[in-house]
């Protein structure tokens, strides 16, 4: 149940940037999410926005199996910007013609707008001209009720308004940088057109979220599944100001944790919170359940049944429990989701791999939210740097950066691995320069000379990514003398490896972790 007032609906048709528009809304303190094209119309009315973004994506729309939203979304009442395919849905519907373009557009175009009011306010007509980006195959011919607001080179039809309803529709693309004006053109969209107020802040979240907390928690007791990264942190903080003592947070070590994590995670939250924290040891326990496997896809479902079980034991311990608060973010919820009839990307432990009859009713207040909200967010809490600002860790741990089987043998040679990683992006000023550095063990060996002699031993990856909220992520461009560093240390003070690659592959179409 969503806790806000004013929102704007972003419906999906698979576009790589879809993250982006609702990150470009929610940066003008509106929130926005995202749902499947194929949301029911009555769902949709229950969601309440104050206006739909129908975004791009790959298809189009006169192909056989293209993806097609509910056109009673006309009837609504409300304004509706389409975006590349979006636009050309909506122009289809609506009763025009889209047709296969005898010149494509793809990347820079200039556009001359012809209509300076609605999303164009406060922009000039040619001879000016704004730098847009495009990514299209089809042009819309014919577009009866609407007119051109806006053209192109090859586009007679780069921006459209319907002349009696709030449609509008591009071409381009105004969620990515390349678009010199798409900041404007999304907020002449969401102030003008929809009416919305910039007023969803963090402070407003927090307000709002421990409000709903308290609604649906009652005077009933709540575990919080405690890791010591930012997500599961903020979350306890949100939940323990929302109930106080009525919360017990469960640290799980699972034996796939870093050198020295269990015990730095322990420390501080009892040292510098006032958070009641109970520590299992489970390490015989997951790394029995992993023995054998190789499916990274069973290895995530196997490690978030093991966390669940863990979790109702410990509640039972307690007494009457009835909820499970956990740190799902909005990536998570976005990557686990089936799009179009294909498979979800990877199912996260805390979506995807949770049992269909859990015993604890789950507890996410961060699952509308992006990382870089979430640290805000924490600050916001008044959690200290040193709990907000770690990177990333997944909740799998080191189960999913070992490619193939888990072994005590192979968790020893990557926690050695990682710990130089770490210590040397420390050393040099780069950790809090990027989003994410670490090792991951691959399974395969390779042959190697070491003191004359041939060795014939495993390899490691370093991978370093550069991002904002995890939705898309650069390779990072580590200094050369840096990455000999990681790599001499690791093949002179890890037995077992003779080799260490650099990945330097962007998400899409990788993702950042390698499972």
């Amino acid at each position: 149940m969503s806790v806000h007032t004013e929102k704007i609906i972003i419906l999906d048709f698979g576009s790589q940037t879809t993250q982006l528009i609702a990150r470009r809304i929610r940066e003008q303190k509106v929130y926005s999410e995202i749902h499947p094209f194929n949301i029911s119309l009555e769902r949709l009315k229950e969601l309440n926005p104050s206006g739909i973004v129908l975004s791009g994506g790959p298809a189009s729309v006169y192909d056989e199996d293209a993806p097609v939203s509910d056109p009673a979304i006309f009837e609504l009442g409300l304004p509706i910007l389409g975006i590349c395919y979006g636009a050309q849905l909506m122009i289809q519907q609506l009763g025009g013609r889209v047709e296969k373009a005898e010149h494509r557009e793809f990347g820079k175009a200039d556009l001359s707008i012809q209509y300076t009011g609605g999303i164009f306010a406060g922009m000039e007509t040619p001879p000016a001209t704004y730098q847009v980006w495009m990514s299209h195959g089809d042009r819309i011919e014919e577009a009866p009720g609407f007119e051109a607001t806006a053209t192109s080179c090859h586009s007679p039809f780069a921006a459209l308004r319907h002349t009696k309803k709030p449609f509008v529709a591009v071409q381009f693309h105004p969620e990515v940088a390349h678009t010199l004006i798409g900041n404007d053109v999304l907020r002449n969209f969401i102030f003008d057109l929809c009416g919305c107020s910039p007023d969803w802040t963090m402070h407003s979240f927090i307000d709002a979220t421990v409000r709903e907390i308290r609604e649906k928690v009652g005077s009933e007791q709540v575990l919080c599944a405690l890791s010591g990264g930012v997500d599961s942190s903020v979350t306890a903080a949100l939940v323990h100001r929302a109930i106080g003592d009525q919360l017990t947070c469960i640290y799980v070590n699972n034996g796939l944790m870093r050198t020295g994590e269990s015990e730095s995670v322990l420390n501080f939250f009892r040292q510098k919170t006032n958070l009641r924290v109970i520590d299992v040891d489970a390490t015989t326990y997951f790394l029995n359940e992993l023995k054998g496997v190789v499916d990274p896809e069973e290895k995530r479902k196997r490690i978030g049944f093991g966390f669940i079980r863990i979790f109702e034991e410990e509640a039972g311990k307690i007494g009457e429990v009835k909820f499970l608060a956990q740190g799902t973010l909005y990536p998570d919820v976005i990557e686990s989701v089936v799009f179009h009839g294909k498979a979800p990307i990877k199912s996260h432990h805390n979506v995807g791999g949770l049992p269909e009859r859990m015993k604890l009713d789950l507890i996410e207040p961060l699952r509308e939210l992006f990382k870089d909200e979430v640290r805000e967010l924490g600050l916001e809490l008044g959690l200290p740097e040193e709990a907000i600002f770690r990177q990333p860790f997944p909740g799998p741990g080191l189960g999913i950066r070992i490619m193939g089987e888990v072994t005590g043998e192979r968790l020893n040679i990557l926690r050695q691995a990682d710990v130089i990683v770490l210590e040397e992006m420390k050393k040099s000023g780069w950790y809090r320069k990027v989003w994410q550095s670490f090792a991951v063990l691959l399974p395969i060996q390779t042959v190697g000379v070491m003191g004359d002699g041939r060795t014939y031993e495993n390899v490691i990856a370093l991978r370093s990514v550069d991002s904002r909220d995890a939705m898309t992520a650069d390779w990072s461009r580590l200094p050369y003398d840096l990455l000999g560093r990681i790599s001499n240390r690791i093949i002179n003070e890890v037995r077992g490896v003779n080799r260490v690659v650099y990945d330097i592959s962007s998400k899409p179409p990788s993702t950042i972790e390698w499972e």
